[in-house]
């Protein structure tokens, strides 16, 4: 059984605080170094053709949704149901991961989501879909992400191992980022020409890639981590919040993402509205939109898989341009400049988000790397019940610009709570000295 280590001591506190180990040169060859491993290759290029499918269900499903109701406070319900599993049973899932082989978990959660995405193909095409429906399959959907979503980001390490997490989450962003760039753009030419029900049933094929990936890795290659201790599951789940909150490096992070994560990252539940109803675009400007924010998000993606090491000056540069430039997004009228703006803050959000997520996997033990990661994701994703419903909600009593401007400072709100906090961790340990 593990006893709970001891935090770092204030690793926050130094200039460059989550050191990498020195690696490949910031070559071509250096940014793309994690593929020489097998097993990534595998879950690398799987997870390039699923994240492509899912992008293109995420706005079908928006469009959707809006042509059966014309309502913000529907499609805000929507994604609400669909991460309220994940707020509500992410940190289990942490604990899960932690104590079963990963490999197998996301052969079967990856399963239990393309079977969701082929029943809503399958009910969209025959014209038997209904609004009950797609809450319903939302929130199946959200089950299933509960469990994947900490146990694929801690099965990086054991991909890759230690020295190439950083490389290996960047490179996770480029292709998160890809599908992003790909994915809505593909989706909105084939909403416009065969409909929505296609690009459903193209995201539940696209499952079968990553499935296989899985399969055909080698058990052998994997750098497995301890399993976690034995006990009862509240005793687990505690372990990993008493780790997270006592170490300042986690703590940091975490306080910046419950505000950037909660609202910031929300915007996105009204920007079919601002393509339709401010922009005046159809679903391909819509999808034009969102791939904007591929754009950038892929550039900054691989320009981080370079380095060796991340620090607190990304993050807060990261996390302040996103604010700034989502109120700009809240400011403009105008479609070209919109696009602009949304390369810019795709840019700002992976710098933010890579950054955080590579800090926290090399700050996390192995054996609590799930849960900690699960905290993240109870941030990034599981928050979005509350920020999405909010979202919808000021949408529809006080406008799309409004709402997306009133996010943005609520996210400047929370960058000023973590420098508060810095701060203060810098005068304790400056009355503390030496020791």
């Amino acid at each position: 059984m593990f006893r709970e280590p001891r935090p770092p001591a204030l690793p926050l506190l130094a200039a460059e605080p989550f050191a990498q180990p020195r690696g490949a040169a910031s070559t071509l060859a250096g940014t793309f170094r994690s593929l020489r491993n097998y097993n990534y290759r595998l879950f690398f290029f799987g997870q390039m053709i699923s994240l492509t499918g899912t992008w293109m269900q995420t706005i079908g499903q928006a469009w959707l949704v809006l042509d059966l109701t014309h309502s913000p406070l529907a499609l805000g319900t929507v994604t609400m149901l669909q991460f309220l599993p994940v707020s509500l049973l992410v940190l289990f899932g942490g604990v899960i991961a932690d104590k079963v082989p990963k490999r197998r978990l996301l052969v079967l959660t990856q399963t239990a989501a393309m079977t969701q995405a082929l029943v809503l193909a399958f009910l969209t095409w025959s014209g038997l879909i209904a609004l009950w429906q797609i809450y319903v399959l939302a929130a199946m959907l959200g089950l299933t992400n509960a469990l994947d979503n900490p146990t694929r980001q801690a099965f990086v390490a054991e991909m890759v191992g230690r020295d190439d997490i950083m490389n290996a989450v960047a490179l996770n962003s480029s292709l998160f980022n890809s599908a992003r760039l790909i994915g809505p753009a593909l989706g909105g030419v084939i909403i416009a020409v065969v409909g929505v029900a296609t690009a459903f049933f193209m995201n539940g094929v696209s499952f079968i890639a990553v499935i296989i990936g899985l399969l055909l890795m080698k058990p052998g290659l994997l750098y497995p981590a301890p399993r976690g201790g034995e006990g009862r599951l509240l005793g687990q789940l505690a372990e990993g919040l008493r780790y997270s909150l006592r170490t300042p490096s986690i703590l940091l992070i975490l306080i910046l993402m419950a505000a950037i994560g909660t609202f910031g990252y929300n915007f996105t539940v009204v920007l079919p509205l601002l393509a339709r109803n401010v922009l005046h675009v159809g679903s391909i400007g819509f999808g034009a939109m969102t791939s904007a924010m591929g754009v950038g998000s892929l550039v900054a993606a691989l320009a981080l898989a370079t380095l060796r090491k991340t620090s607190q000056r990304t993050l807060f540069i990261g996390a302040t341009a996103f604010a700034i430039l989502l109120a700009a997004v809240a400011a403009s009228h105008w479609y070209a400049l919109t696009l602009v703006l949304l390369v810019a803050l795709g840019v700002a959000s992976i710098s933010f988000t890579a950054t955080a997520n590579t800090s926290l996997q090399i700050s996390a033990p192995d054996h609590l790397r799930g849960r900690v990661m699960s905290l993240y994701m109870l941030l990034f994703a599981g928050t979005t019940p509350i920020g999405a419903q909010l979202t919808g909600i000021m949408a529809e009593h006080i406008g799309v610009r409004p709402t997306v401007g009133i996010e943005a400072a609520i996210c400047a709100v929370g960058i000023a709570a973590a420098l508060a906090y810095l701060a203060a961790q810098r005068r304790a340990t400056k009355a503390e000295g030496p020791a």
